[in-house]
Parts: structure tokens; C-alpha cells; sequence
């Protein structure tokens, strides 16, 4: 017996910096609480979170890390 399955349909777009932000808030954490978890400056983090800068594979590493989350979450 095959089974079908039909593509999924993309229900809402999120950028790397929407995905950052709403894993920060389900922890409950402020951007200088992830700072510090992390080591990356929170002016940084407000950057990424606002698409002013990219987010990037090592930086998206330490963020999923701190996070909980695996890195493809955030990108």
C-alpha cells in the first residue's frame, strides 16, 4: 500500500530575526538576558531581530545553543 502525502501549505513567512525574538520570549528572556547567555552584545541581537543585520550560520549557532532550539529554527 503507497501512501500520498500532499505538500504542506506555508502558513506564515518568518524571518531569521522573527524566529530569534519569539524563541527569546517563549523563555521569557529580555535581549541582554540572551546576551548574556550567549556572548553576543545585545545591540547585535536587537539588530538581528529587527532584519537590520544578518543572522548568520556561527551566529545562529550560538543563538539555537543558548536557545534550545537547532540552528535550522532560526534560519
Amino acid at each position: 500500500m503507497s501512501i500520498q502525502y500532499s505538500k504542506s501549505k506555508t502558513r506564515v513567512i518568518l524571518t531569521p530575526g522573527d524566529s530569534v525574538r519569539i524563541a527569546r520570549e517563549m523563555l521569557l528572556w529580555s535581549q541582554n538576558d540572551l546576551a548574556k547567555q550567549c556572548g553576543i552584545p545585545q545591540s547585535t541581537l536587537s539588530a538581528i531581530e529587527s532584519n537590520r543585520i544578518t543572522l548568520g550560520v556561527e551566529r545562529a549557532k550560538k543563538l539555537a545553543r543558548s536557545l534550545k532550539v537547532h540552528p535550522s529554527v532560526l534560519l
